[in-house]
């Protein structure tokens, strides 16, 4: 039940926030990136819980990996399985399958600093008695 009322308003952040970004980019966006938006919240927010004492860039880079990740399961499902044609990158550098590529996986990167900033917690310090 804990981990609901943790991960609810997370999804919901992430379900409203993602598509919103999208429109903000393309001028669009498509009713599966509210539930990759959600599962990217949750997904963020235990990587930078469990990586809360490691450096930022490193949290950045996990994030944006994460994310990227997600894209790439979520066009696999519903662009080339399902054939929905929701996003295409094959004309972009860098791109695997059209589905993602490394200028969007860097600009991840850099979307997930307010979002690392928010999450991560300091480990409690130790007292030696």
């Amino acid at each position: 039940m804990n981990k609901l009322r943790t991960d609810a308003p997370l999804f919901l952040l992430g379900a409203l926030g993602y598509p919103f970004v999208e429109i903000l980019w393309r001028g669009y966006t498509h009713p599966t990136m509210a539930l990759a938006g959600g599962i990217s919240a949750v997904v963020l927010f235990r990587l930078n819980r469990s990586l809360a004492s490691g450096r930022l860039p490193l949290r950045l880079l996990a994030s944006g990996a994460a994310i990227t990740l997600i894209e790439l399961i979520f066009g696999v499902i519903f662009n080339l399985g399902l054939g929905m044609e929701v996003w295409d990158y094959s004309d972009v550098p860098f791109d695997l399958l059209g589905q993602i590529c490394l200028p969007y996986a860097l600009l991840w990167c850099l979307l997930s600093l307010p979002f690392c900033l928010l999450c991560a917690r300091r480990a409690p310090s130790r007292r030696v008695r």
